[in-house]
């Protein structure tokens, strides 16, 4: 039995990403509305994350270059371009926002912004800056504040 390579139905993918996202943000605003920011900011991650994958797969092509091969899932072949774009792994967000800079200037730092509410989120405040660059709630507030108004605008420019 051989394996064979599926392509992925990126255009049912990315509209469910964006189903996700926006979800995603709802239940971050709704945490943060109730002061419970650590897990807001996880929700805010997870509903950047969930976009980013969106705008990737809406733009897979801009992926095919720097992701080539092919990914084994189950007993298939999946396209590496199209599988980094579908899952959007935390390990590879930079750099995957930094291809996507083309379509979206700017969303990099805002990735960056992600990334620091997800080590807050296990990690928490740390005044002393080992665990976390996040120092205390105060700044963790507003960087979910920032990151889920940005992430809306977008979302809604995104889906029009």
């Amino acid at each position: 039995m051989g394996v064979t390579i599926k392509e992925l139905d990126v255009g049912a993918l990315a509209r469910g990403r964006l189903g996700e996202a926006v979800a995603e943000l709802g239940v971050a605003e709704a945490f943060l509305g109730q002061g419970l920011l650590r897990n807001a900011a996880g929700k805010a991650f997870q509903a950047w994350k969930a976009f980013i994958s969106y705008i990737a797969l809406r733009n897979v092509e801009l992926l095919r270059e720097k992701y080539r091969g092919n990914k084994r899932v189950g007993s298939a072949l999946v396209p590496m371009h199209e599988w980094v774009a579908a899952v959007a792994p935390t390990s590879r967000l930079m750099e995957l926002s930094i291809e996507l800079e083309k379509v979206i200037p700017g969303i990099t730092e805002l990735t960056a912004i992600a990334l620091e509410l997800h080590e807050y989120q296990y990690n928490g405040p740390d005044p002393e800056g080992i665990r976390s660059k996040v120092p205390n709630d105060e700044v963790a507030t507003a960087l979910i504040r920032k990151l889920i108004e940005r992430a809306r605008e977008l979302m809604k420019e995104a889906s029009k």
